[in-house]
């Protein structure tokens, strides 16, 4: 069992580590505009404020299987195939990227105004506003949401697998399901659920040590 266990366990350590590095980079990104070209951000611009929120919406609300076959012709241009651990990087990266821009919308948006406002007093900058002030208050919430994140994408990796992404998920169809080996689901399950609990709990002590 652990030969077919542990290359599956890696695969879906590949494909989670990875979406989730590229999705909080690029959610990190969508929110950043999304938080300064709001009505009440600190360069206010509604038309790509509208356009932005329009995209993060439609995404986040897009059923992951379907968003996964929808773009197998980018995810075959950018990696040079559409199935496969590495394939199941790109959609799970475009599923996560959204939820991790409003993850971190929100943390920003729970920021002090009074705090804003005596940055500006100081003269402080529209950059060193968001970085030295609104992510350094933000940054316990956005870890609990981080943890989030990370939970939802291993998720998805479960559901890519059963797609011909390999991982935990792909383990558990073709063996559990498929050839009725009932004691191979229970461990992927069991596996599954400890990675889970042993996320949140870390998640849990990083926002103690951090609030």
């Amino acid at each position: 069992m652990l030969d077919l266990l542990l290359p599956e366990l890696n695969k879906t350590i590949i494909m989670v580590f990875f979406s989730t590095v590229f999705s909080v980079i690029l959610g990190f990104i969508l929110a950043i505009i999304s938080i300064t070209t709001a009505p009440n951000g600190l360069k206010p611009n509604r038309v790509v404020y509208k356009i932005l929120d329009t995209i993060i919406n439609i995404l986040r609300g897009f059923p992951f299987l379907i968003l996964m076959v929808a773009i197998m012709p980018i995810t075959k241009l950018l990696v040079g195939k559409s199935i496969g651990t590495t394939a199941a990087i790109v959609p799970l990266t475009i599923a996560a990227a959204p939820f991790v821009a409003r993850v971190i919308e929100s943390a920003l948006k729970e920021v002090d105004p009074g705090v804003i406002e005596a940055a500006k007093s100081f003269g402080a900058s529209n950059t060193q506003i968001i970085f030295k002030v609104m992510l350094k208050e933000a940054v316990p919430a956005i870890t609990s949401g981080l943890t989030l994140t990370v939970i939802s994408i291993i998720g998805y990796s479960a559901m890519a697998g059963t797609v011909g992404a390999g991982g935990l998920g792909d383990l558990a169809v073709r063996y559990g399901y498929q050839r009725y080996q009932t004691d191979i689901m229970i461990v992927t399950v069991v596996i599954l659920i400890i990675i889970v609990q042993a996320l949140q709990t870390l998640g849990n002590y990083l926002y103690k040590k951090l609030a």
